[in-house]
């Protein structure tokens, strides 16, 4: 019997009697996995205990995975503060049990307000090569738009009218 087997009978307040345990044959060594089976993801689920809408959009390049009210910082956009931007690529739509993927969705938009145009943080990449007096520092800042999702709609696909003669 393991010391863990015999703490759970003993009433130790030291394990608790649900956690998952492993157990490998190699030194008999035997501990508590935390971390190793998954959560209830606790950010998904909104005030009506069911799951929040989330899409996959993709801008500047990269994709990022939005909800309704998420604040988001993307490659820069032409466009002022204060402004709407809409971004109608949208590869994957989620609303509880319904899922919705495309290359991109047709008729599906993201609408969100320009926060601020702001800069990152620095880089600094310095690279030099030894014993040859080669030393260069080589920086930048990405310029980035802050966004405020205001809303995910995903249009249905319409139908081609059907011609009466």
């Amino acid at each position: 019997m393991t010391s863990i087997a015999r703490e759970r009978q003993s009433g130790s307040d030291r394990v608790p009697v649900n956690a998952p345990t492993f157990c490998l044959r190699v030194r008999s060594i035997c501990g508590i996995v935390r971390g190793f089976f998954p959560r209830k993801n606790h950010y998904l689920i909104g005030a009506n205990n069911s799951l929040m809408a989330f899409a996959i959009i993709k801008t500047g390049g990269r994709q990022y995975r939005v909800a309704e009210g998420d604040t988001i910082d993307v490659d820069l956009l032409e466009t002022e503060p204060g402004k709407q931007v809409v971004i109608a690529d949208v590869l994957m739509h989620a609303d509880g049990d319904k899922l919705t993927h495309g290359a991109p969705i047709d008729g599906a938009k993201v609408t969100a307000d320009v926060i601020e145009q702001r800069k990152d943080k620095k880089i600094v990449a310095y690279k030099f090569k030894r014993r040859k007096g080669y030393h260069r520092t080589v920086g930048h800042r990405r310029k980035l738009t802050r966004l405020k999702i205001k809303s995910i709609s995903v249009g249905a696909k319409k139908s081609p009218k059907k011609e009466t003669d």
